[in-house]
């Protein structure tokens, strides 16, 4: 389901990420939540959550790295 507060993204990524990552990770699950609802559009058997967390990772690794001290850093 879509996440309306940044509180509501899950432990992993609130604890991880700054709050424009966090900020980006949102908008783009949300909008992949949508994209996705037809299981025709999705690759293999995945499920729309599971889809929607990959899109959602990506476009936070568009502009953000993990640092060698283990922290997410804008690149």
């Amino acid at each position: 389901m879509p996440y309306k507060t940044l509180s509501d993204l899950p432990d992993s990524v609130r604890d991880n990420l700054p709050k424009h990552a966090q900020q980006i990770y949102q908008e783009a699950y949300n909008s992949a939540w949508d994209e996705y609802k037809d299981p025709d559009d999705r690759r293999g058997d995945a499920s729309r959550e599971e889809t929607a967390h990959k899109v959602a990772w990506a476009a936070v690794k568009k502009d953000y790295e993990k640092g060698s001290d283990g922290k997410w850093k804008r690149k």
